[in-house]
């Protein structure tokens, strides 16, 4: 394949893979990376069956294209990619030029529920800021009559000759601060990003090593890492990001209750979508726990806060770390079923303006 014709091919939208007459992988774009969940070094010189579960039904249509040497097109067609994740595709196989005197096939896939995951995002984003804005509101009704309460208590306490009822006045102010404390932390920072370029697995490592550090974090959990070296750095506010990544990782620690893995995995996606908007290159950071998984319940409201699982827990760890990543023009997804949880940083590569 030509420079020109393969920097074409690689930045579409499309998934477009490269068979050989035995059907093995001779080449794949990003796309197609990126739907698989796996690299062209993984997949090349194998059979889709060999990394991919479910896929009888690519393999059955690559094998007609061969017999019949027509172009051949199945709709709607399910196969599992390499994490277990169900995709909906139109497929198309068409024969190519030979190479070497064998057979090549060209096999597009288009996935039709594309159209949902943005529509999802678009509502998760909407409901994001529909819930900051909330509790701004909240705040700022909350934050003056606080005030007011901690300065009548502290006049009170000047006045009170008894020490031991200072005691109680003491509570009073206590009380204040720890509600102020928590409007703010529920409200997120308060300025603008610092940017500046990283190494986002430095900062993974960094993270890791602080949770791996915790006492909770037990000798039975494991973590796991799946980097992709060709990412280049990212335009972020660096320490707002390891917060973000700190309250997700340690989320899925807290998940595993002192036994079980967390892989993450870091690919870059071209052309890739963050709500209706789209983007050359994104950066996909996802963080994977083979814990008990979350309710449908409780995986719908996972990023409003003070909405928690945890008896012990505020529900501020994630909404927090939705919005920091918001920030950064990104954005975090869910999907948990039993066994597998996997939260998605999706963050924009390109430069922001900030």
């Amino acid at each position: 394949m030509g420079n020109i014709q393969h920097t074409i091919v690689e930045h579409q939208s499309t998934a477009i893979i490269l068979f050989d007459s035995q059907l093995e992988v001779v080449f794949m774009n990003s796309a197609a990376e990126v739907m698989l969940g796996v690299s062209i070094r993984q997949a090349k010189g194998y059979r889709l069956e060999q990394f991919l579960p479910e896929v009888t039904d690519l393999i059955n249509i690559l094998q007609h294209t061969l017999d019949s040497g027509q172009r051949f097109t199945e709709r709607e067609v399910i196969f599992c990619s390499f994490d277990l994740q169900s995709i909906t595709v139109d497929c198309t196989v068409t024969p190519a030029d030979k190479v070497d005197d064998n057979q090549t096939l060209i096999m597009e896939l288009q996935q039709i529920d594309h159209h949902l995951r943005v529509t999802k995002e678009a509502n998760l984003l909407a409901q994001q800021q529909a819930s900051h804005d909330v509790v701004r509101g909240l705040a700022h009704e909350i934050k003056n009559p606080l005030g007011g309460l901690r300065g009548a208590a502290q006049l009170l306490e000047r006045e009170l000759e008894d020490i031991s009822l200072k005691e109680y006045t003491q509570i009073i102010i206590g009380e204040a601060d720890r509600l102020r404390n928590l409007i703010n932390r529920m409200l997120g920072p308060n300025t603008l990003p610092s940017r500046e370029r990283v190494n986002i697995h430095q900062l993974l490592e960094h993270v890791s090593r602080l949770v791996e550090a915790e006492p909770e974090f037990s000798r039975g959990m494991t973590i796991e890492r799946d980097y992709d070296p060709s990412i280049p750095d990212l335009l972020c506010d660096s320490d707002q990001l390891i917060q973000a990544l700190l309250n997700v990782i340690r989320n899925a620690a807290q998940a595993l209750e002192g036994s079980g893995r967390i892989i993450i995995k870091t690919r870059a996606c071209r052309q890739f979508h963050i709500g209706h908007q789209q983007h050359k290159l994104v950066l996909r950071i996802d963080i994977v726990d083979n814990g008990p998984g979350i309710s449908q319940e409780m995986l719908e409201k996972v990023f409003f806060p003070m909405i928690t699982g945890r008896a012990d827990g505020t529900g501020l760890g994630l909404s927090i770390a939705q919005s920091l990543v918001n920030q950064h023009g990104g954005l975090i997804e869910c999907a948990s079923e039993p066994g597998k949880t996997a939260f998605t940083l999706l963050l924009p590569l390109e430069n922001l303006n900030g």
